[in-house]
């Protein structure tokens, strides 16, 4: 089986989660070897997680990027900050997050931070494309995929 890959959405709103994970349903849908609906809502989740904290943190702006591969779905956000996602100890009593880095990276397969020429990042994350997930340690390296790491 080939890959299947798209670039699903550029947003600026905060209807742009909302609008990326719309897209990514499609995206999803449009496979021809569909998700079990457990598996494609993680993948919906981990898109809303990035797109959130591309507007957020990122400088307003992202595009997404969704490609699927024989095993898994790849998820990609660039965003125009070069300031890469931290762990944090999620914020329980004031509500500021610290949730969606560490989810990210216990649902993922892999998640790699890319600096790009623009001054900018992408964050990607490997998803399986059926649970259980065979887990691979946090930040490294994506099939064929060439690039540096933040610092």
């Amino acid at each position: 089986m080939g890959m299947m890959s798209a670039a699903v959405a550029t947003g600026r709103t905060a209807a742009s989660p909302a609008d990326a994970r719309q897209r990514t349903e499609l995206f999803l849908g449009g496979l021809a070897r569909p998700l079990a609906d457990e598996d494609a809502e993680t993948v919906v989740l981990v898109v809303s997680e990035l797109v959130t904290n591309a507007l957020r943190y990122g400088g307003g702006t992202y595009t997404l990027d969704l490609t699927a591969h024989p095993d898994s779905i790849e998820v990609a956000v660039h965003d125009g900050s070069s300031r890469a996602p931290r762990m944090r100890t999620p914020d329980l009593i004031n509500g500021t997050g610290g949730f969606g880095w560490p989810m990210v990276n216990h649902l993922a397969l892999a998640t790699h931070i890319t600096a790009t020429p623009d001054g900018g990042k992408t964050v990607r994350a490997l998803l399986p494309r059926e649970n259980p997930p065979q887990r691979i340690p946090h930040l490294t390296a994506l099939p064929q995929r060439a690039s540096a790491n933040l610092k």
